[in-house]
């Protein structure tokens, strides 16, 4: 599963935050998102039911929303990715690990059309391998209880229930849900046949 980080450097040969990577796993390649994406990723968002399952996503999700993500920059070590499919580059979804206060997320969502396929679960341990390459020791995570779907996936990538359910605010759906809590530690996990270039 092969990871390439591309970027320029500043004085001193240190990255800057211009730093992109690429990550292949079996059936899906994860790569930054351009700004020509915005109208994929508006039509794989923009369906209330992929929507009300995100804490920071609105809705109604407008076409200037699809706009501001793509044009947004993320920090090298919380980066974001559009999941296309490897064999036609069909846009499935996103994921990414997202800085909340001290803590890494893993956060994602997949279009309607490719539900009960396993993307969710090959992007996510695609972006837990990003993760442990960047340096991240721990992964957070939650579902809302409406969506136990999310909650297998994060069960497949090895996620444990923390035992918390709080309230969390969804933009999506205008206020709080309860949402299960999950973390990973990735100091005890290890993939053998990752290589970095």
């Amino acid at each position: 599963m092969p990871l390439s980080r591309t970027g320029s450097t500043g004085r001193g040969g240190g990255e800057v935050e211009s730093t992109k990577m690429f990550h292949r796993s079996q059936r899906l390649l994860l790569r930054p998102p351009w700004p020509e994406d915005w109208c994929e990723i508006l039509g794989g968002i923009a369906d209330e039911g992929v929507v009300r399952n995100l804490a920071r996503a609105p809705w109604p999700y407008r076409p200037h929303h699809a706009r501001e993500f793509v044009a947004s920059p993320a920090a090298p070590r919380f980066p974001r990715f559009v999941v296309a499919r490897a064999d036609n580059a069909a846009m499935v979804g996103c994921v990414g690990i997202d800085q909340v206060g001290n803590t890494a997320e893993l956060g994602y969502w997949i279009a309607r059309p490719y539900w009960g396929r396993g993307y969710a679960t090959e992007a996510g341990r695609a972006a837990l391998e990003i993760a442990r390459m960047l340096g991240h020791s721990r992964i957070v995570a939650s579902h809302f209880l409406d969506n136990p779907a999310s909650g297998r996936v994060l069960q497949k990538l090895g996620f444990a229930a923390t035992g918390a359910i709080r309230p969390r605010f969804s933009c999506g759906r205008g206020g709080e849900a309860l949402a299960a809590e999950y973390a990973l530690d990735l100091e005890c996990e290890c993939e053998p046949d990752m290589r970095a270039a």
